[in-house]
């Protein structure tokens, strides 16, 4: 009281104040603040190491998917964006095309044609010609095939349904790269429309609903393959009436024999009906397939025969037809054969038994041929494509790498015969193009193609083997210098050429198309004449199983002597093959001549006329051709569907560009981009 009273007696009040100066040194020290960068770094960073592992890790987690998310949200608006300005661009240019006029919704698909469309210019329509279905039933997305179409006013059955595959639009101004691949001064580029083969199989193959295609015109069908129809339908007929459900037909004994029970010439013969258009037979077939047509039984089948007639000749009709029933069935027993791969050297067993899911080798050694483990490869790798199922592609595509490893070939010649133990080739020193190893050297080719060429080992083991061939195989026969492929074993060379040998001519065409070397043209040029040789020398026309040919000029001796246990003909099909191949990449009409040859003789020696064709014992003897009382079931899978396309001028019957044939002349299709 008395300290206030004499403050204000004292006058007015008077305020004091402390200073007090710190260093900077002191003031961080002490925790003080002087709002510096370096110590809001230092702040923040204390902060975050007081912070617990996990919520330092949700932090993290946070701020990477925001980092994420921003990305894809930056990168859909830029396409949304150059989307609005092309569109708005073409939306520009088509209202300055037509004045006055803007197209709310530009089409993307040509707009369908009318089933009816232009039937007064086609009052019967052409066996080949390609009407629109009121319901079209269509393979994988890559092809646009049509199935037949049921029209009243058809005066014939046979009329031929083309598949035709729509090619995959790309836009003209991207640009990709190119690998390369030089193979002894062959330069390849690898097909841009097609995918590499991937062990991983990222969707199944769906057929696509919606069909764009441009119709072309009908090309005629001409009177030799109205003489091919004929042809199969008496065959047809025979099995029919006959072996309807077996294996194949005994057409003189009117029964049938039976190999696996798996009605083999008619899954055999199911796309050779439809690219003949023989759609009352076809749809016959198929009712069997869908009902009669079961692997779930006990019974040993050969690997490689059920491998390419039937699990191919079921894709092969999938993808003419576009029918899913087809595919099942493949998928069934594509999954039954498995068993055979498990081996301890991974190359499969030649048996397998569908119904218990067992796998051997033949009963009198453990090797397997190396034809037939090496010509499944095509097959496989398209039903893991279709399927989205790796495990057929890889247990096939392991085979082939392991071959491409192994000794003992030489010049990129193989062996016949590889142990399903070890792994190793056996029986050294023989090398053939004949059987046992002659798809080996077709499927070489065909995976390449198959798989858009990019798979370079398999061009460089086929490269290799072609100049083995030349090399080691190849020679010229007196008196008409016929260029031929003999046999080599252990330095030996014998004069013997397989009627197997002629599918080579066909094949070296084939690479030839694709950009190997021109010289393989020329070699297939002078080793068809060779083949067809093996025909026109012989008393009935028609080709022995094996011929020798004279290496010397001998008076009252031809170029081919056969021996009386080769003198048979089974009714093969690889010149035929051949020609086909020659004719299609040539134009040269003989080709479609020399086949027709063929095809009368096997009218006149081997047609029996109560139905079917037989093979015959004896090729020289035109009036006993003795025959055998068996048709197997390749006269009509392969024989007669590739006497049907040598005579037609119609490239897209089958384009070769699109599809590749297996070594039972199913087609498949050339891999292109989902």
């Amino acid at each position: 009281m008395y300290a206030g009273a004499a403050a204000a007696a004292a006058g007015p009040p008077r305020r004091d104040f402390i200073s007090v100066s710190l260093g900077p040194e002191e003031a961080v020290g002490a925790g003080g603040y002087n709002n510096s960068k370096a110590w809001r770094r230092r702040s923040c960073w204390r902060k975050w190491k007081q912070l617990s592992r996990l919520q330092r890790s949700v932090i993290l987690f946070l701020f990477a998917f925001l980092a994420v998310c921003g990305v894809i949200s930056y990168t859909s608006m830029g396409e949304a964006w150059k989307s609005l300005t092309n569109k708005s661009s073409d939306d520009q240019r088509t209202e300055q095309k037509i004045p006055g006029v803007k197209l709310a919704n530009p089409a993307v698909l040509p707009a369908p044609q009318k089933a009816d469309a232009n039937r007064g210019d086609y009052p019967e329509l052409s066996p080949q010609e390609q009407p629109n279905p009121p319901h079209v039933r269509r393979g994988p997305s890559n092809l646009q095939i049509k199935a037949p179409r049921r029209d009243t006013r058809l005066k014939t059955r046979h009329s031929t349904i083309r598949a035709v595959e729509e090619p995959v639009q790309t836009d003209k101004g991207e640009k990709t790269e190119k690998s390369i691949i030089s193979w002894r001064g062959a330069v390849i580029e690898p097909d841009q429309n097609t995918e590499p083969p991937s062990s991983k199989i990222k969707e199944p193959e769906k057929p696509s609903s919606v069909e764009a295609e441009v119709q072309k015109e009908p090309v005629p069908i001409t009177e030799r393959q109205q003489a091919v129809i004929e042809a199969f339908r008496h065959a047809w007929r025979g099995y029919k009436d006959f072996a309807w459900g077996h294996d194949e037909l005994k057409p003189l004994s009117k029964s049938y024999s039976e190999w696996f029970g798996l009605g083999l010439t008619l899954v055999d013969a199911l796309d050779t009906m439809w690219i003949l258009g023989l759609k009352e037979e076809f749809e016959e077939a198929r009712k069997w397939v869908a009902n009669d047509l079961v692997f779930d039984k006990n019974v040993d089948v050969n690997l490689f025969e059920s491998t390419i007639r039937i699990l191919g000749g079921l894709l092969s009709t999938y993808h003419l037809s576009g029918d899913s029933l087809f595919l099942e069935k493949a998928k069934d027993i594509g999954n039954r054969l498995m068993p055979a791969f498990k081996t301890p050297s991974k190359i499969p067993y030649s048996d397998v038994n569908i119904g218990r899911g067992t796998a051997h080798p033949p009963r009198w050694t453990s090797d397997s041929t190396v034809a037939e483990v090496t010509s499944i490869q095509l097959e496989f790798r398209e039903l893991s494509r279709l399927t989205g199922d790796e495990k057929f592609q890889k247990a096939v595509d392991e085979v082939m790498k392991h071959v491409h490893t192994l000794s003992g070939k030489n010049d990129g010649l193989v062996p016949m015969f590889i142990n399903t133990n070890s792994g190793q080739f056996t029986h050294l020193g023989v090398y053939t193009l004949g059987a046992r190893a002659d798809s080996y050297y077709e499927y070489l080719l065909k995976q390449w193609i198959q798989g858009g060429k990019k798979e370079n080992e398999l061009l460089e083991d086929y490269m290799r083997a072609i100049e083995g061939v030349k090399k080691h195989l190849l020679q010229r026969s007196a008196p008409r210098k016929l260029t031929f492929v003999g046999e080599l074993a252990h330095g030996h060379f014998s004069a013997k050429m397989d009627h197997l040998v002629c599918f080579l001519p066909g094949t070296l065409a084939l690479g030839a198309h694709n950009g190997l070397d021109a010289d393989h043209m020329k070699l297939a040029e002078a080793l068809i004449e060779t083949c067809y040789q093996m025909y026109a020398q012989v008393e009935t026309g028609l080709s022995p199983e094996i011929v020798h040919f004279n290496l010397h000029a001998q008076k009252g001796h031809k170029d081919v002597e056969i021996k009386p246990a080769d003198r048979h003909n089974l009714l093969r099909p690889e010149t035929v093959e051949s020609l086909f191949y020659m004719y299609r990449f040539t134009g040269d009409k003989k080709y479609q001549d020399w086949g027709w040859e063929i095809l009368q003789n096997f009218n006149k020696y081997t047609r029996v006329p109560t139905g079917g064709y037989t093979s015959i014992n004896n090729v020289q003897n035109p009036s006993n051709p003795e025959p055998r009382d068996k048709m197997e079931s390749f006269f009509l899978g392969e024989t007669l569907k590739y006497m049907f396309l040598l005579f037609s001028d119609d490239i897209d019957l089958i384009n070769l560009d699109k599809y590749i044939f297996n070594t039972e002349a199913h087609p498949l299709p050339i891999w292109a981009p989902a």
